[in-house]
């Protein structure tokens, strides 16, 4: 077995207010690749919920994209071990998306 992580994008939906994307990592065992986002897919199957929030109103959250599924880059998992790394150009279009970067309230 080895361990992978898994990049999961979900989707939260309120009627009447803009949708709200939630990014995940996820932590798999799996004897190979496609064992491993076929797992990743599982695990963020099980995790689409509804629920009525604290107005009232119902929220769902559903599996959007299984994004990326990686070995671990390194199998001892203390402190400070590298999990997970991908590489961009476009610094502004990743801050635009990012609200911890944008400033943007969630």
């Amino acid at each position: 077995m080895q361990t992978y992580v898994a990049v999961l994008v979900s989707e939260s939906n309120v009627p009447g207010d803009a949708p709200l994307f939630q990014e995940s990592f996820v932590l798999v065992h799996a004897a190979g690749e496609d064992e491993a986002r076929a797992k990743a897919e599982a695990l963020g199957r099980a995790g689409e919920t509804s629920y009525l929030n604290e107005d009232g109103r119902t929220v769902t959250w559903t599996l959007r994209h299984v994004v990326d599924v990686a070995p671990v880059l390194r199998d001892d998992l203390g402190d400070g071990a590298d999990l997970y790394a991908r590489h961009f150009r476009n610094i502004e279009a990743y801050e635009a998306f990012e609200p911890l970067l944008s400033g943007e309230d969630l």
